[in-house]
């Protein structure tokens, strides 16, 4: 399903920009597969040893245009997780389509470390060199979740989604309001360029390291 967003500064200017956002983005998610490959193995041990199910949790999401893909995250929660989200539903600590609890006893001890370090994001690499993701932009969404956003927190996908964004770097586990998460990403997107992606990318790294803003 394709999606009406017009244009925007992202999408209708500054070519040179778009350019280096992408080498930027393929550079530097190729040399992370390989830099970090003894971390993802590492990853996949300690995920496997301390719950059942796959190493991997099979992120079914929508891109850019409202069109569909698949990423992949390291499992942090058990591997029923999606058919107990069922029934967790009345506990949903954010206001809008998305869920989000707090305290969700859905996440495994070892999966509680790996999202209070964003570890849990680092396969998206591979999305990043395919081009289905970027390093920043707005976060993607579940699949089961588009049909309950409105015509304005589409335009979200007027571009591609990404690891980190405004969202990520403002204290994600704070903002209870999906509007306002929905806001943010239309700022980027309005006021995009590639040395706001730098800023984005500098103040990621404090945010990860200390834990801030875990969801």
């Amino acid at each position: 399903m394709e999606v009406s967003v017009g244009t925007t500064p992202a999408e209708g200017s500054k070519p040179i920009q778009r350019a280096l956002k992408r080498l930027l983005d393929v550079v530097v998610s190729a040399v992370g597969m390989v830099v970090l490959l003894p971390v993802f193995l590492l990853l996949i041990l300690a995920v496997k040893l301390t719950s059942r199910g796959p190493a991997f949790y099979r992120w079914e999401v929508i891109g850019k245009g409202c069109r569909p893909f698949r990423s992949y995250k390291f499992r942090t929660m058990v591997a029923n997780a999606d058919q107990i989200k069922r029934e967790l539903m009345t506990h949903n600590e954010m206001m809008g389509p998305v869920f989000k609890m707090r305290e969700d006893p859905r996440i495994t001890q070892i999966g509680r470390v790996l999202r209070k370090y964003s570890l849990d994001e680092l396969p998206q690499v591979w999305s990043v060199f395919k081009g289905d993701m970027s390093l920043v932009g707005p976060r993607p969404c579940l699949q089961s979740e588009l049909p309950h956003f409105s015509e304005w927190h589409r335009q979200k996908f007027a571009v591609t989604p990404g690891i980190t964004c405004l969202w990520q770097i403002s204290g994600r586990n704070e903002i209870k309001d999906f509007d306002m998460w929905v806001k943010m990403d239309l700022e980027y997107i309005e006021h995009w360029s590639f040395w706001l992606d730098l800023k984005i990318l500098v103040k990621t790294i404090p945010a990860v390291l200390s834990g801030r803003g875990a969801s």
